[in-house]
Parts: structure tokens; C-alpha cells; sequence
């Protein structure tokens, strides 16, 4: 039986070449003499359709089986259309694969090693946003009248308000919708950040002085 192993030279104790289309050499081995042939890959510069070319290039040659690294969806389709037995995974040396497929420890392989497309894809969304505010406001007022009208009157009045607000988003994909908290519960939330602002402007007061 003739097997084709792809190669990076012309010789037995050339390595493996990993590539099967744009492999650099075939080396064609018979199994029981292991007499040998090799020829360069005529598809290497290929510009498109290396595989398919590589494999029409092997099957030309009457091999009954391929031993390379890897091989591409093309390339399979045109070996498993010829009958041709293709086998992955090889290392070492021309003679070493050889070996290996004669002992066993290589095993035939049906499906493309190389994936058509891949592609990973994430989404990532997050958003939160907290605020908070205290206002407080006095106000005095006085008025007196005498007669049929007269007046007077004062009023002040003094308001603080202190808000502060995060927010943080990042969107790539949709991200189903967070279920909504109870009332009781942000009531808490909202007063334990009143709470804090409180005592982080204590601290700021404090620092001042």
C-alpha cells in the first residue's frame, strides 16, 4: 500500500509537516518495502483551493492512505470522495509517522481538524445607579396688623441637599431584565445611604476644622 505522508523535505528523516494543503513535500512510501518517492507540493503558492488541490495532487499518485497533521474541510471532501484513508495527529519524522501508523498509535480521521469558521462572542451588561438626598428648610414668619390693614411680615428660610449618584454601564448584548426589589427592601437601602452620607459628612466637617 502507498501512503503519503507530507513533509518539510524531501528525505524519510525529514519532519512532519503539520499542513497538508500548503505542505512542502508529499513523501510517498510503500509499507511493505518502505521504498520511497517524494515530489514538492504543486499547490503551496496556490492563491485559493490549496487543499483541494493537494488532494487531487495525492490521489493522482495512487496513495490508499494520508498521514499528515492536520487537514481542512476541503481537502477532506475531495480525499473521502477517492477513498483515501486520512490520518492525523502525526510528529516526529517521515519514518517515525510511518511507524506509528503501522503500530497503531495513529488513528483515522473523517472529520476536518481545522474549523470552517470560529468565533468567539460575549455580551457583558451591567448598570447600577444609587442616589441619595437630604434636604431641610426653616422657615420663620411674622405679621401684625392694625386698622383696616397693615403688615408686615419676615420669612428666611435655609435648604441643604446633597445627592450623589454612580452609574456604570457596559452593554455588548442584551441581558435579560432584573427582576425588581421590593419596595420595603430600596426603602432600607435608601435609608442606610442616607445613613452613610450623614456620616460621611461628619468626617468632611471634622477634617476642615
Amino acid at each position: 500500500m502507498k501512503i503519503c505522508v507530507t513533509s518539510t523535505g524531501p528525505t524519510m528523516d525529514a519532519s512532519v509537516d503539520p499542513r497538508f494543503g500548503r505542505c512542502q513535500y508529499f513523501v510517498f512510501v510503500n509499507s511493505e518495502t518502505m521504498e520511497y518517492e517524494a515530489m514538492p507540493n504543486p499547490s503551496i503558492g496556490a492563491s485559493s483551493g490549496a487543499g483541494i488541490q493537494a488532494a487531487q495532487t495525492v490521489a493522482d499518485k495512487g496513495a490508499g492512505v494520508v498521514i499528515t497533521g492536520q487537514v481542512g474541510p476541503n481537502a477532506i471532501q475531495t480525499l473521502g470522495a477517492t477513498d483515501i484513508s486520512i490520518v492525523t495527529g502525526a510528529s516526529g519524522t517521515v519514518s517515525d509517522a510511518i511507524g506509528q501508523y503501522k503500530n497503531g498509535m495513529l488513528q483515522q480521521s473523517g472529520s476536518t481538524t481545522i474549523p470552517v469558521s470560529s468565533g468567539i462572542g460575549s455580551g457583558v451588561g451591567a448598570g447600577a445607579g444609587v442616589g441619595s438626598g437630604m434636604g431641610a428648610g426653616r422657615g420663620m414668619g411674622r405679621g401684625g396688623g392694625r386698622g383696616r390693614g397693615g403688615g408686615r411680615g419676615m420669612g428666611g428660610g435655609m435648604g441643604q441637599g446633597m445627592g450623589r449618584g454612580m452609574g456604570l454601564a457596559a452593554s455588548i448584548t442584551p441581558t435579560p431584565p432584573v427582576p425588581s426589589q421590593p419596595a420595603q427592601t430600596l426603602d432600607e437601602e435608601i435609608q442606610a445611604l442616607e445613613s452613610k452620607m450623614i456620616e460621611i459628612k461628619v468626617k468632611l466637617e471634622e477634617l476642615k476644622k
